[in-house]
């Protein structure tokens, strides 16, 4: 019998709060604002961090192109696993901060767009730092990073790494939730990132 999505989002919650971050999966208004933010005429590749439950997964699927490369990074394992049978056709790892390794071990160099929810505000500096320089280098030039929070802590540190585009504010969400659309700069020097994680 497959368990409930809102009580294996909570076993994941009270197993690991510091890294699932919220009691409940994100809302369907959230989920569909983030999926409305990326430019899917553009993917071919694609990895969403943090999927949880899969409820952001679950309208992500209906909009790949045909033949788009997946990869899910999702570290509770019962939430991975129940993933694992619902999308048998992507790709799913458990950590995050090896992305450029994972995604160059299936021969993708780099990535059109990426979707994140990670509880960046409850990890390590050298997590958050580790975690951001993976999906800088791991995005294209003019590819998408589309991230979710629940404050605007992170606006400062995705300002210096990208562009951003806009953020929206979804209140029909538990807690109510800011949505980044980033755009990695087209004219990205390649010592950017290691210029800003020294500094």
């Amino acid at each position: 019998m497959k368990t409930p999505e809102p009580f294996l989002f909570l076993q994941g919650f009270l197993r690991n709060p510091k890294r699932v971050g919220s009691v409940l999966p994100s809302s369907k208004f959230l989920a569909r604002k983030i999926v409305q933010s990326v430019r899917w005429d553009e993917v071919r590749s694609i990895a969403e961090l943090g999927p949880g439950t899969g409820a952001v997964t679950r309208l992500m699927r209906a909009h790949l192109p045909q033949s788009a490369t997946v990869f899910l990074f999702e570290r509770d394992p019962k939430m991975r696993s129940n993933l694992k049978r619902t999308y048998p056709e992507f790709m799913f790892h458990s950590n995050a901060s090896y992305l450029l390794k994972r995604i160059h071990q299936e021969h993708v160099q780099q990535l059109d767009s990426i979707i994140c929810g990670l509880p960046f505000f409850n990890f390590s500096r050298e997590m958050r730092q580790n975690i951001l320089s993976q999906i800088h280098t791991a995005l294209r030039p003019g590819g998408t990073l589309v991230l979710y929070q629940y404050s605007l802590h992170m606006k400062k540190r995705l300002a210096e790494l990208f562009e951003i585009e806009k953020i929206q504010f979804e209140p029909l969400s538990f807690p109510p939730a800011f949505v980044y659309v980033c755009r990695k700069r087209q004219d990205e020097r390649a010592s950017k990132t290691s210029e800003l994680e020294e500094s």
